[in-house]
């Protein structure tokens, strides 16, 4: 068995609109934003879902209550999907945190975090999620950095390679978490911290971290 993974980001928010990265400001959706969380409800509603996942910040809980409102669906809140922090940055232009992103793989933003401790967050949330609902179909709702994450985790990709990469963004993405999956993995994989980053990350190069060789992710048809 295995758990079907669906991933979706937050609706479109006013900070999205205007350029601004929120980090972990709650961020509210604009009137398009609220029109396409009632379009993600739509196409998920009926798809066979077990639960629903989502960051605990506003702007994406505001996505499940619209998509999922009048439903019994079971929906959860994790801060471990939460987008990463910038700190000091939080509420800035999107320009000033991208040009910070491939220096905050290890050492996290000044007064936040690092996208290591990011990666380290899913893989905890993944563990539980793989007790939890093993064969079974499950939405996820949270941000870009968890997306990356998510890549790293899932199949193989470099945080590196990913941070400074456009956001393509589309209706949906589509994970497979084998059972066993984070028995697979060995402390040194997930995670002994012995870079710059000393708070709760993962190691010098978390996102070099390629466990076996997983299914690419692919748009949720």
């Amino acid at each position: 068995m295995a758990v079907d993974l669906v991933y979706e980001t937050h609706s479109l928010t006013e900070d999205n609109e205007n350029g601004i990265a929120s980090g972990w400001l709650p961020g509210r959706l604009s009137a398009r934003g609220r029109r396409l969380a009632a379009e993600l409800g739509a196409r998920r509603r009926d798809t066979g879902l077990a639960a629903v996942y989502v960051s605990d910040l506003h702007r994406a809980v505001q996505t499940v209550d619209i998509a999922f409102a009048g439903t019994t669906l079971p929906v959860h809140q994790d801060p471990r999907l939460r987008e990463c922090d910038y700190g000091e940055l939080n509420g800035c232009p999107v320009s000033v945190v991208a040009a910070e992103r491939s220096r905050r793989i290890d050492t996290p933003y000044p007064g936040g975090q690092s996208y290591g401790q990011v990666i380290r967050a899913t893989c905890a949330f993944l563990h539980d999620l793989a007790g939890a609902q093993d064969g079974r179909r499950v939405l996820l709702i949270a941000h870009s950095a968890n997306k990356w994450a998510l890549d790293c985790l899932l199949t193989g990709a470099a945080i590196e390679d990913l941070v400074d990469a456009p956001f393509n963004w589309q209706e949906g993405w589509h994970y497979t978490l084998p059972t066993g999956w984070l028995e697979t993995e060995t402390e040194t994989d997930i995670g002994t911290s012995t870079g710059t980053d000393t708070g709760t990350g993962p190691g010098a190069n978390p996102g070099r971290h390629r466990p076996g060789p997983p299914p690419r992710p692919r748009p949720e048809q």
